[in-house]
């Protein structure tokens, strides 16, 4: 069984959670009898649980410990698997102690273990600070040396944190109250066994299942650590089984630090050939470092994180003026900005916006890069009206009964387009509050928090009002391609933009820093070229992205039956 495990490592440790997977796999061959072989000449484990039985008898005619009340027999139907020759099914409270005592002097030197000493690791050595025995004693759990420890509480069973305590002050210690501690009789049981089969998938699984308590406080039952069977091999088979879990962890452990510098390298390489697009001197040299990706295209963009980047490189080649070529018979961008001059104006004649102060011109040290001669630099609110939302009381009950108008919050920003909110508000709000109601078209961007893709921009397909956690963007000139290209430059810019955020836990941006966004924006001609490329490239993408998902899915789908072929 173990050749058929390091004859397929590369294919179990490529899998999504790979590695991951296989050290939980390890471990469940371990406590299955399928690790290591079985020796005939092994004393059986019927025989060991003899000795163990004496041995607790012994120890409570000497008043050592307390006798304990009978164990139920577990029938047949409770065994969750076949056990090689030799080994015996049988309890913890059995085959050890649960959560036993210790007596000592108060002026005793100890260790203490809080959980957060307590690793999550198969080969995790437990931290610890020495405290007095006349300290600790009370209120807290005892264990010893070569005792097992197991996190009881959620989520801390969950994520596996259990231990061998060993090198304790005195050979004793105490420590938090939310574990449950296994003490082997000596020369019974290699405590490493007893840990590898508290940290194997089968007792997590299982114990998940029977934990007790509330949402967050949910906690593992005594009785379960002492009943659920336990699969006890000859004690020179403990040993051995250790062993080879000890090897093998170490070979996963090897194995994840050549796939942490694999994935670190092609990480550098891919990021060092988009650079080269982004900071080529002329066309020549964009279409040689264009050339040389091209060339690798496949064997480049083979992560999630290389394809967003290859994502964002796209962007920034789009709003650098390098994605499509310029036109000379375009019309430049300073036109389109006299239109929207004009179109501003008529809206001020109108009363439907008021009159904007005199924009400041943008400076040269706002400016990122050089830009094409048709080009212009300017401040969103050259080209955009932008405004924001507000919160209605949630004590006031008559701001949401009723509740008709569509209202955003900066959550939903995370989706390309909002054609539904998961909030309304009611008349009476917009009437009283601070509300606008946005028309379909307005770009949505997210002041508050960090979104979860596409860089929390959005596009209202309704009317709606936004939360004060939202600027809406109105973009003066109603064309598609217009409004296209500056989402896509706030899809692009959004963790810079974020840069500028003030405050704690919940940076935001202001109002102010919104307007004032400075855009590189091309002749309007040009911008249908660069969304139509865009709207092209992003798709390739997506492909990219499809491609490898279907890739991952097939190599999970074979490693799932190696895992079942080494389980069956």
């Amino acid at each position: 069984m173990t050749a058929l495990l390091t004859d397929n490592l590369p294919l179990l440790a490529g899998a999504p959670n790979g590695i991951k997977k296989l050290r939980e796999l390890i471990l469940e061959l371990a406590v299955r009898g399928k690790l290591v072989p079985q020796d005939p000449n092994d004393e059986p484990a019927s025989e060991l649980l003899k000795r163990i039985a004496e041995e607790k008898a012994r120890l409570v005619s000497e008043g050592k410990v307390r006798k304990q009340k009978p164990l139920a027999e577990s029938g047949e139907e409770a065994e969750p698997f076949e056990l090689p020759a030799g080994w015996k099914w049988s309890s913890l409270a059995q085959a050890a102690f649960v959560n036993p005592r210790n007596a000592a002097a108060d002026s005793l030197e100890v260790s203490f273990v809080p959980m957060t000493f307590i690793g999550t690791r198969f080969d995790a050595l437990h931290e610890q600070e020495p405290r007095l025995w006349g300290e600790v004693k009370q209120g807290f759990t005892h264990f010893a040396e070569g005792d097992i420890g197991v996190a009881k509480i959620t989520p801390c069973f969950e994520n596996s944190k259990a231990c061998v305590f060993s090198n304790l002050v005195n050979g004793l210690g105490a420590g938090t109250t939310e574990l449950h501690i296994v003490r082997p009789i000596s020369g019974t049981l290699d405590p490493r066994y007893v840990l590898a089969y508290l940290k194997s998938p089968q007792f997590l699984l299982v114990g998940e299942t029977k934990m007790t308590g509330t949402a967050g406080q949910k906690r593992l039952p005594k009785d379960f650590v002492e009943a659920n069977p336990f699969p006890l091999p000859p004690l020179a088979e403990q040993h051995r089984i250790v062993a080879k879990v000890d090897e093998l962890m170490a070979l996963c452990d090897r194995l994840e630090a050549r796939q942490a510098d694999a994935d670190s390298a092609h990480a550098q390489l891919v990021q060092a050939l988009l650079d080269s697009l982004t900071q080529a001197r002329d066309a020549e040299d964009f279409a040689q470092s264009w050339q040389r990706l091209a060339e690798h295209f496949h064997t480049l963009f083979t992560t999630e994180s290389s394809i967003d980047a290859l994502r964002q490189t796209l962007l920034q080649l789009a709003v650098m003026g390098k994605l499509v070529p310029q036109d000379p018979n375009d019309e430049p961008a300073s036109d389109l900005l006299k239109h929207i001059a004009e179109e501003k104006a008529q809206l001020v004649v109108g009363g439907k916006i008021k009159k904007q102060k005199p924009l400041a011109d943008v400076t040269e040290a706002e400016k990122s890069f050089a830009l094409p001669d048709s080009w212009v630099w300017i401040h969103l609110e050259e080209i955009a009206q932008v405004g924001t939302g507000a919160t209605p009381l949630r004590t006031n009950p008559k701001y949401f009964d009723l509740a008709t108008v569509n209202w955003v919050t900066s959550g939903e920003t995370s989706q390309d387009f909002i054609r539904e909110t998961e909030q309304r508000v009611s008349a009476l709000a917009l009437a009283e509050t601070n509300l606008t109601v946005y028309p379909p078209h307005t770009l949505i961007i997210a002041m508050y928090g960090q979104g979860k893709t596409r860089g929390q921009i959005s596009e209202l397909l309704i009317d709606a009002c936004t939360n004060q956690a939202c600027a809406a963007i109105q973009l003066f000139d109603p064309d598609e391609s217009h409004r296209r290209y500056v989402k896509y430059f706030f899809v692009k810019s959004y963790d810079d933009l974020r840069m500028l955020a003030a405050g704690g836990a919940q940076p935001n941006l202001n109002l102010g820093k919104i307007k004032e966004t400075v855009i590189p924006l091309p002749p309007l001609a040009e911008q249908h070229r660069i969304v139509a490329k865009v709207d092209q490239l992003m798709a390739l993408c997506d492909q990219l992205k499809a491609r490898l998902n279907q890739a991952r899915q097939v190599h999970e789908q074979l490693a799932c039956a190696l895992v079942e072929q080494a389980v069956a």
